[in-house]
């Protein structure tokens, strides 16, 4: 038995927003006896389920899913907590007899279990921090995007300039370092602690938009309005990391007379696109990734062979969890 061999098995599937995740996760984890933690970083907020397009109850079947709705809006997520969070969870899930399986879009917090990044303690700089929200305040967000730009391009392309948190945070890394948040990330090691088998999910990109937009509208029946005013009304600011979030921004702008309700949902729809295409970036440059094309029309059941296969060649004769252990 090789090392590879020895390590334990973790499945992962990404791709970018509405491309279909949820519904090959839920009949993958049936058949192959998994345990499935979510990899992504807003999906973690209790109360805040229509603009997170969060999976419902009914939804997972019976399937265990893992950090959904652990923090309130108004507490700090980090990618070091949810790595910490992750692997502990694996072992968990190991030790249950189930596959652990993380399926998300949240690229650097999947890309940080899969290869146990180090995240070094950088330190802080609180003046230099308050020095950049003053100055998005008086410039504007894009403003600020403009400055990590300068200095860590392919940072900057990675996240959204609504993203101040991280952006100020990227800018006092290289205002402490002199070194780009982007140049320490590529440093990682790319040696993973588990036998990986990662899985993608792409499709025809104007498809792919279509599913966004129409993902949209339907958020927009179920309430989205009604939830972002809700968490207003419970003074969640509108600073918050979790408040900032797609479909939230945009809806808070409407609701604080920014802009008209269809102004905020064409923006909204408009980032919304901008974020698959950095995911689908980012996803890209990660090694090891089987992609699987799933543009519409499709055969559900042949996409699901096809992803069967790959994982049944990634993890050979090692893969125990197989559905007779579910029945």
């Amino acid at each position: 038995m090789n090392a590879t061999e020895k390590k334990k098995p973790l499945l992962v599937l990404v791709g970018p927003t509405a491309v279909g995740k949820t519904k090959l996760s839920i009949e993958l984890a049936k058949e192959l006896n998994c345990e499935i933690i979510s990899g992504d970083s807003m999906q973690v907020y209790r109360e805040m389920d229509i603009g997170t397009a969060k999976i419902s109850q009914e939804e997972m079947q019976g399937i265990p899913h893992h950090l959904i709705d652990i923090h309130s809006p108004d507490e700090a997520y980090s990618v070091a907590e949810f790595q910490e969070q992750s692997h502990r969870l694996i072992q968990e899930i190991h030790t249950r007899g189930k596959l652990p399986f993380i399926v998300g879009g949240t690229g650097l917090y999947v890309e940080s279990v899969c290869y146990d990044y180090q995240f070094a303690q950088v330190g802080e700089d609180k003046g230099f921090r308050d020095e950049q929200a003053a100055f998005a305040e008086e410039h504007g967000a894009e403003a600020l995007h403009a400055k990590l730009s300068a200095v860590d391009p392919f940072s900057a392309d990675k996240l959204h300039p609504n993203d101040q948190r991280r952006i100020i945070r990227a800018l006092e890394i290289y205002h402490l370092t002199g070194i780009p948040l982007s140049a320490q990330s590529a440093g990682q090691r790319r040696e993973s602690p588990y036998q990986l088998c990662l899985v993608g999910l792409t499709m025809d990109r104007q498809m792919l938009y279509k599913r966004i937009e129409a993902r949209i509208d339907e958020m927009l029946k179920q309430g989205l309005v009604e939830e972002v005013s809700s968490l207003l009304d419970k003074g969640y600011g509108t600073d918050l990391v979790s408040m900032q979030g797609l479909g939230y921004k945009q809806i808070i702008s409407y609701l604080q007379g920014r802009e008209s309700l269809d102004e905020a949902v064409t923006i909204l729809k408009r980032d919304t696109r901008r974020f698959a295409k950095r995911q689908l970036s980012w996803f890209r440059h990660m090694k090891d990734i089987s992609w699987v094309d799933v543009t519409e029309p499709v055969n559900f059941s042949a996409k699901l062979a096809e992803i069967r296969d790959i994982i049944a060649g990634k993890f050979l004769s090692n893969l125990e969890y197989t559905s007779k252990q579910s029945k």
